[in-house]
């Protein structure tokens, strides 16, 4: 059971446990290249993942808008101990190493750190 403020919650369980989640935005700004956003390889990084089989590991969604447009191209990554969020990612090659990610994360067993790469691109969305 699980208390938020005044609210209670009864414990869920879900046959399929997935090492996390990961939320890619192609909402009202993220990807819209008519409002000068960067493409995002949605069709190329769905495929990906299903013919690599990790929707059993981690868990790929496209998403409506996330939120904070002014970054655009905004990746939000759900792990069972925290949220990750993305910004600015704005070249293919940012998404295969997400993809290269997603793959050695499911082949380990646990999600391994996030590349290098990513580093310059996590910013905080809530406020503490």
């Amino acid at each position: 059971m699980i208390q938020l403020q005044n609210i209670v919650l009864q414990s869920l369980t879900t046959k399929r446990q997935v090492l996390g989640q990961i939320l890619v935005c192609s909402g009202c700004c993220c990807g819209q290249t008519d409002k000068g956003a960067p493409a995002i390889p949605l069709e190329w990084l769905k495929k990906s993942w299903k013919e690599a089989r990790l929707l059993r590991s981690i868990q790929l969604t496209i998403t409506g808008c996330l939120g904070p447009c002014e970054l655009t191209n905004v990746i939000s990554i759900l792990t069972p101990q925290k949220q990750i969020w993305l910004g600015k990612i704005t070249e293919h090659s940012q998404y295969e190493a997400l993809f290269e990610w997603g793959k050695a994360s499911a082949e380990a067993g646990y999600l391994l750190d996030l590349p290098e790469l990513f580093h310059n691109h996590i910013f905080e969305r809530f406020k503490n």
